[in-house]
């Protein structure tokens, strides 16, 4: 069978915001394909949360966006200051949803679509908005300025919307353009370029842009450590999380998945990556008149 356009394995041994979109019911994914590994969790009963772990997480995700924010706004001086935030609010929001989306705790199939498609329209706006921070970096423009967060922000919620309404379409058919065109192998092409090959193309093109900054205009190679760091542990994520995850199911009889270590190594990558936009910024300016005027006292006194 043709794998482009086609979630049926993703869905079959994964556990992915996008198969609610396929989903019968709010209790589980019943598109027709059997699991692997049904994900049932340490609690008992119906109302179980079944994947615990991954909603603590997500918390500890949202303490650690807030700390990182803070600490972006301290650094007043430093390039693609506010537009780093926009990406940690980006984030923020890609974490809030997937609590819901794969928390397994959702009754009511509509509710979880709309939290699965806004789930995935956050994902889509925040490598957007990762592309963007690696744009600014080349200084195209006055960083920091209305216009340019105004734009980060008016194009990162556009792409949010059209990607969570196509999300929403899909799962509740509501014009009937974004059906699933194959209910056996739950093909969904729209979706499928949004979640899967947008977001690839953007930490491709993110990593060779900051590659090339950090080699060509700041002459630095230490950062590049970070950033390789930081991509190596989003491949991590996604191996937990597309390869690993049915036998991360299977040995532990259904209490834990694939899911679980792909939210933890995410947050590491997201830090990580923090730290490499921190080391190759600054947080005054070597030619700031405040700066040269504390430096000369310094020397003077």
């Amino acid at each position: 069978m043709s794998q482009f356009g086609n979630f049926h394995d993703f869905c079959r041994d994964s556990t992915l915001p996008v198969c609610n979109i396929f989903a019968q019911n709010g209790l589980q994914f019943d598109g027709g394909i059997e699991k692997s590994c049904e994900l049932k969790g340490f609690a008992a009963g119906d109302r179980n949360i079944r994947n615990l772990g991954t909603v603590l997480l997500c918390a500890v995700a949202l303490i650690v966006t807030a700390i990182l924010y803070w600490r972006s706004e301290r650094k007043k001086a430093a390039v693609g200051r506010r537009e780093m935030q926009v990406l940690l609010c980006a984030y923020a929001l890609v974490s809030m949803t997937e609590m819901f989306s794969v928390g397994g705790f959702l009754q009511d199939r509509k509710v979880l679509v709309w939290f699965s498609a806004i789930h995935i329209g956050a994902i889509a706006a925040t490598f957007w908005t990762l592309l963007i921070n690696a744009i600014v970096g080349y200084q195209l423009m006055d960083d920091g300025t209305v216009l340019s967060v105004g734009l980060t922000i008016f194009s990162a919620v556009c792409v949010f919307l059209g990607v969570a309404y196509i999300g929403v379409d899909s799962g509740i058919n509501y014009t009937g353009e974004f059906v699933v065109q194959n209910r056996a192998e739950l093909k969904n092409y729209a979706l499928y370029v949004c979640y899967l090959l947008f977001p690839l193309l953007a930490c491709v093109a993110f990593f060779i842009l900051e590659a090339m900054l950090c080699l060509k205009v700041l002459k630095e190679t230490r950062p590049l450590v970070l950033l390789t760091i930081s991509a190596f542990l989003f491949i991590i994520s996604q191996i937990f999380q597309f390869v690993a995850s049915v036998h991360i199911c299977n040995a532990t009889a259904g209490k834990i998945d694939g899911a679980l270590f792909e939210t933890f190594t995410v947050l590491l990558a997201v830090v990580t990556l923090w730290f490499f936009w921190s080391s190759i910024t600054e947080d005054e300016w070597p030619d700031d008149p405040m700066n040269s005027t504390i430096q000369s006292e310094q020397a003077y006194a």
